[in-house]
């Protein structure tokens, strides 16, 4: 590896690092190369999302986000610049990652910046499909699979976890003038966006009783991934294992403290995502085993 490159993956690690994300612990038990990979891409969708995140001004955030548009060209097609893209550029020849999936991505970050709130779980899942949907598949297919359906299931997992951030993250979205959960489905519990903006939530129940109704969906996702699932791609895809059964830990300590989420983000400790991952795996080489052992 040039030094040009080991110095972009240098960087994406650190960043990877520093953003303290779960990501992080489900990484750990992958092969270098693999790591690599996962690693440069979700250096590109922090770059992304933090465009949306930071960016006060829209006008600076869309020149931004038209930067990565452009480096995204330049990963296909040219030299890009960005220690990021450089390292993304290897990932995506290396694994053949198709340039439609970041386009997606991008295009999950646009509707961010359009934001407008949200009708339906219909409208919902479409950006739920760019911004997480995607990296799923990304992520599968770096982590290697036999069966096309194994697509399906990390499309459905990542889709998971973005509504199970959706919970989590409502206090940190409300101060940014965005409530994710579709104005239909708050309508069944009285309740508007601007009730959740304004932090105008005079019935805990009700509160209660909404989250724990749209939890579901996170559920019907996370089941339906499985499903989709073949058990011989389940030890490649350990890592996306790992990361459900942490992000259904965060789901469950939420629920446990009442959907209290407006005012704190519930999270798990770096041990509890550390032991989560360690237990996870181990569960899953004895799937492996009992799979073989079978087999004999």
């Amino acid at each position: 590896m040039d030094s040009t490159l080991s110095n972009a993956y240098d960087y994406c690690t650190n960043e990877t690092k520093k953003s303290g994300s779960s990501f992080y612990y489900s990484f750990l038990f992958l092969s270098n190369e693999k790591k690599m990979a996962i690693t440069s891409v979700y250096a590109f969708c922090r770059e992304v999302d933090d465009i949306v995140d930071e960016c006060s001004e829209l006008h600076i955030a869309e020149q931004k986000l038209s930067f990565w548009q452009q480096e995204l060209e330049f990963i296909y097609d040219g030299k890009p610049s960005h220690p990021v893209a450089i390292a993304l550029q290897h990932t995506v020849t290396k694994f053949q990652l198709p340039k439609l999936w970041f386009e997606e991505i991008i295009q999950g970050m646009l509707m961010d910046l359009q934001y407008q709130g949200y009708q339906t779980i219909e409208d919902l899942e479409v950006y739920c499909h760019c911004v997480a949907g995607v990296v799923g598949k990304i992520c599968a297919t770096i982590f290697g699979y036999m069966h096309s359906e194994t697509l399906e299931y990390a499309r459905r997992l990542g889709i998971c976890l973005q509504y199970i951030n959706i919970i989590r993250d409502i206090g940190e979205d409300l101060r940014r003038n965005r409530v994710y959960i579709p104005e239909v489905f708050l309508k069944k519990y009285n309740l508007t966006a601007d009730h959740i903006l304004k932090q105008n939530i005079t019935d805990k129940n009700q509160w209660i009783k909404m989250l724990t109704d749209f939890s579901k969906f996170a559920y019907f996702n996370y089941n339906t991934a499985f499903e989709k699932l073949h058990i011989e791609d389940r030890q490649n895809q350990v890592c996306g294992i790992i990361m459900g059964e942490i992000y259904l830990k965060v789901l469950t300590k939420i629920k446990k403290k009442k959907f209290n989420v407006l005012n704190q983000k519930i999270n798990l400790t770096p041990i509890n995502k550390l032991w989560t991952a360690y237990t996870t795996l181990r569960n899953e080489q004895k799937i492996y085993e009992q799979r073989y052992q079978s087999n004999q």
